[in-house]
């Protein structure tokens, strides 16, 4: 009886990380007040925060790595984000890399706003 009981919980366990380790999926919001976090494009991969490969698949997607899959509805999100037009009115500098290796943090600090 005990190991069943362990069992299930491993099992659901797993389950509820797994939902939290799959994929960092992305809804762009038409408005500010939307959002969970605001976003601005920087120009340079030495500017950002965060560097973001945008997958095709949401399988291809994974944590908060910076690797995005953006999906067509809000409720479907993990993280809602509006793209800001001026650097100082937002929470992380992304960079859009066209290399999968690239992604990932280089301002740790900022790592919490994308959980």
């Amino acid at each position: 009886m005990k190991t069943i009981a362990v069992n299930l919980i491993l099992f659901f366990a797993f389950l509820i990380l797994s939902k939290y380790s799959t994929a960092q999926k992305i809804y762009s919001c038409d408005y500010k007040s939307d959002a969970d976090v605001k976003v601005y494009v920087v120009d340079y991969k030495s500017d950002a925060d965060l560097i973001v490969y945008k997958c095709n698949y949401k399988s291809d997607a994974s944590g908060n790595d910076g690797l995005w899959f953006f999906v067509d509805y809000k409720s479907d999100a993990d993280k809602k984000i509006y793209f800001v037009d001026y650097k100082s009115d937002a929470d992380i500098k992304i960079y859009f890399s066209d290399y999968r290796s690239d992604a990932g943090w280089k301002n740790t600090s900022k790592k919490h706003l994308m959980y």
